[in-house]
C-alpha cells in the first residue's frame, strides 16, 4: 500500500470507476472517478501531447465541445474523449486565464512538469469541493474532501474553535474555515498556485458579474431572455453518457429544469420525496409528493415518490453525518441522500436540481417584505433582541417591526439563520466560551452595515448568492449525492444564468410582488397554473415536530451528561433544560439550533479521532 491509498479508500463513494496514483516527485496525486463521459478512454490523469502539463480533474466541463473545436482549429491535437482534456491544451494557449472560458464545474488539479509548479481550481460558484492543508510553506495535500486529508498521515489537525460556534447559527461551518484550523476550502472561483516560490492564492473571476440590460429593455424582454438562456443551461447540462434523472418537488423550479428536461430526453426518471401528512407551522403542510406526482404525470416521467417516516430518516442519520464530511445539519439534505440511494439502485449517474432560483431570482417568502423595512435604531441591537423570521408565534406585522430595528447585519441573520449569540451562550459552557476566542458569527454580514435602506435588498440577494448558496445548498447536493456516487448537477448555477441574475433589478425579480417574476413569467407556457400559483415551500423536513416525538431520544443524549459534547466540555449542565425550553418555546421554531448539536455530537462520537482532543 501506498501513501495516497488510505486517502482515496476514504473517497471511494466519489469515485467507484477507477483508482489511479501518479508520481513525479515532489508530485504525488491520485484520482477516484465517476466515469460519466469519455467513458472508454477518459482514464486520468489526462496530459497534453507534449505530456509536460498533467491533469486531475473532477467536474464536467459543458462547453467543452465548442472549446475542442476551436483548440483543433488552432493545430492542437486530442487523444481522448474526456472533456476535461480542453484543460490541458487551454492551459498552453492561456495559462491561467483559461478558467474564465469554462462552463462547468470543477476541482482541477494542474503539474506543470518542467516549472515544477501545481495548480488548483475550483469552479466560479462552488459546486466541486476542494480542500488543502500546509504541511510547509512550500508543501501542501489537497483532496476533494476532508475525511481524505484526515487519511494523510502526516498531518496533525486540532479543532477549530471558531467554525464549532459559527455551526448553529448557519447549519454548516462557512467557508473557507473547516472544522479543523489545518485545514481550508480553496474558495470559489480561485487559484492555488505552489512553486519553488512558495503558495499563493489568487481569484481568477473578473470584478464585474453582470450583464447590462438595456435602459429601454421591457420586463417581458427580460422575461424571454430569462427563458433563452435557462433553457441553454439545461440543454448543456444533460451532457452524458450515462442514464440521468431530475429532483421534481413539484415546486417551480425543480418543475421547470424537469419539463426542459423532458423536452431532451424520453422517459425520464424524476424522484420526489414523501412525509407523513404533518403541519409545519412555517410552511405548512411538509409533504409536496401529490404536487411532484401531478407534474410527473403531465409530462411522462418515470416517477419514483419516496414515502419516508421520522424512523427512516433516523436509521439515515449516521450516514448523513460520515458523508456531510464534517459537522453539517441541513436537515432536507437527508431527503436527497434517501433519492440519491434509490436512483444509484435504478442505475442512474446523474441528477438535477432546481437548487438556485430561489437565491438568483428572488424566491424566498422574505425577499417580498424587505423593501418594507426602514432601519431605525441607529445604535447597538440589544442582546436581548433574538426575533427572527423563524418567530412564527409573531404575526409577520410584528416581526417585521422589531426587525427594523436591527442593523442591516443582523437582519441578514434573522431572515435566513439560526442560532443567535444569546442562544448559543446559553448552550455552550462558559468555560468553554473563556477558553477560546470566538467572534460574533454576524460578522460575515457586517458589509451590510453603512448600506442605504434602498440598497440593502439587493445587497442581501447578492449575500445570499455568494454566502448562503454554495455552502448551504450546493454542498448538500454534492456530499448527499456523491455519497452514492451519482453527480448533481445545478443549471441555475451556470455562470451565464447567474450573470443574467444579477443584472435584473430588484423591483423586476418581485414584479408586482410576485416572488421569481421573471421565472414564472418566462415559462407560463410551459408550466401550469396549479405549478406558477403554487406558494413557495421548500423542502421541509418536520424537524421541531420529530424532536419533540420520534427524535427526542436524540436531543436528549446529546445535550445530557454522557455525550461527546459534554465530556469534551462544550455544553453546559445545564443544556438538557437550556434545549427543552428551547424546543417548547411558542414563539420561535428552534428545531434546526438543537440539530445542530445532535449532529455536531453525533460527528464527535463516530467520526472524530478522539486522539486530536
Amino acid at each position: 500500500m501506498n501513501s495516497l491509498d488510505p486517502m482515496l479508500n476514504s473517497i471511494s463513494h466519489r469515485g467507484p470507476d477507477d483508482f489511479t496514483t501518479y508520481f513525479d516527485l515532489p508530485f504525488v496525486a491520485g484520482m477516484r472517478r465517476l466515469a460519466i463521459n469519455g467513458l472508454a478512454d477518459g482514464h486520468q490523469p489526462l496530459f497534453n501531447e507534449s505530456k509536460d502539463i498533467v491533469l486531475f480533474y473532477n467536474g464536467e466541463i459543458y462547453n467543452s465541445s465548442q472549446l475542442r473545436k476551436e483548440l483543433i482549429r488552432k493545430g492542437y491535437r486530442f487523444s481522448t474523449h474526456s472533456d476535461g482534456e480542453v484543460i490541458c491544451h487551454l492551459y498552453e494557449e492561456k495559462g491561467i486565464e483559461l478558467f474564465q472560458d469554462l462552463d462547468g464545474m470543477f476541482a482541477v488539479a494542474l503539474w506543470i512538469k518542467s516549472e515544477k509548479k501545481l495548480i488548483l481550481a475550483r469552479d466560479f460558484i462552488g459546486e466541486k469541493p476542494l480542500y488543502y492543508a500546509k504541511r510547509s510553506a512550500q508543501e501542501l495535500v489537497f483532496a476533494s474532501e476532508i475525511k481524505a486529508l484526515k487519511a494523510c498521515a502526516s498531518l496533525t489537525l486540532t479543532l477549530n474553535q471558531q467554525a464549532i460556534w459559527d455551526f448553529p447559527t448557519f447549519l454548516w461551518i462557512p467557508e473557507p474555515a473547516t472544522i479543523y484550523q489545518e485545514i481550508q476550502a480553496l474558495p470559489a472561483g480561485s487559484l492555488l498556485i505552489a512553486d519553488e516560490s512558495g503558495i499563493k492564492l489568487q481569484s481568477y473571476l473578473s470584478t464585474n458579474h453582470s450583464i447590462e440590460i438595456p435602459d429601454d429593455f421591457t420586463a417581458e424582454e427580460i422575461s424571454k431572455h430569462t427563458q433563452n438562456i435557462i433553457k441553454e443551461s439545461v440543454q448543456s447540462r444533460l451532457m452524458s453518457e450515462v442514464p440521468l434523472g431530475c429532483f421534481l418537488s413539484g415546486g417551480l423550479d425543480s418543475s421547470i429544469v424537469t419539463t426542459l428536461c423532458a423536452q431532451h430526453l424520453e422517459n425520464i426518471n424524476t424522484f420526489s420525496i414523501g412525509f407523513e401528512d404533518l403541519i409545519d407551522p412555517y410552511h405548512g403542510k411538509s409533504d409536496e409528493s401529490e404536487d411532484a406526482q401531478y407534474l410527473a404525470n403531465q409530462l411522462g416521467t418515470k416517477h419514483h415518490a419516496i414515502h419516508v417516516t421520522a424512523k427512516d430518516f433516523k436509521e439515515l442519520l449516521p450516514s448523513f453525518c460520515h458523508y456531510g464530511d464534517q459537522p453539517f445539519a441541513v436537515s432536507s439534505g437527508l431527503g436527497i441522500l434517501k433519492i440519491a440511494q434509490m436512483a444509484r439502485e435504478l442505475g442512474i449517474k446523474v441528477l438535477l436540481s432546481g437548487d438556485g432560483a430561489d437565491e438568483f431570482f428572488g424566491g424566498y417568502s422574505w425577499y417580498q417584505f424587505m423593501q418594507q423595512l426602514q432601519y431605525q435604531n441607529q445604535g447597538k441591537l440589544s442582546q436581548e433582541a433574538i426575533t427572527s423570521f423563524q418567530s412564527f408565534g409573531l404575526p409577520p406585522s410584528e416581526r417585521l417591526k422589531i426587525m427594523s430595528q436591527y442593523p442591516f447585519s443582523q437582519q441578514a441573520w434573522a431572515w435566513h439563520y439560526y442560532a443567535h449569540e444569546k442562544e448559543k451562550s446559553i448552550l455552550f459552557s462558559q468555560e468553554w466560551q473563556q477558553s477560546i476566542k470566538v467572534t460574533t458569527s454576524i460578522r460575515h454580514f457586517s458589509a451590510l452595515d453603512g448600506l442605504n435602506t434602498s440598497h440593502f435588498p439587493m445587497a442581501f440577494l447578492e449575500n445570499d448568492r455568494q454566502f448562503y448558496f454554495p455552502n448551504e445548498m450546493l454542498t448538500k447536493v454534492d456530499r448527499m449525492c456523491m455519497a452514492y456516487s451519482i453527480e448533481s448537477r445545478v443549471p441555475f448555477a451556470s455562470k451565464k444564468v447567474t450573470d443574467w441574475a444579477r443584472s435584473i433589478p430588484y423591483e423586476i425579480l418581485l414584479h408586482s410582488g410576485t416572488l421569481k417574476w421573471p421565472l414564472r413569467d418566462a415559462f407560463k407556457e410551459l408550466i401550469p397554473d396549479e405549478v406558477l400559483k403554487r406558494p413557495k415551500h421548500g423542502f421541509n423536513v418536520p424537524i421541531d415536530h420529530w424532536l419533540k416525538n420520534e427524535w427526542k431520544d436524540l436531543y436528549q443524549h446529546t445535550f445530557s451528561h454522557q455525550s461527546a459534547l459534554f465530556k469534551y466540555g462544550f455544553i453546559t449542565q445545564e443544556a438538557e433544560k437550556h434545549a427543552t425550553r428551547m424546543l417548547n418555546d411558542a414563539q420561535k421554531l428552534n428545531g434546526h439550533t438543537l440539530f445542530c448539536y445532535i449532529m455536531l455530537n453525533m460527528w464527535l462520537e463516530n467520526e472524530y479521532n478522539r486522539n486530536y482532543c
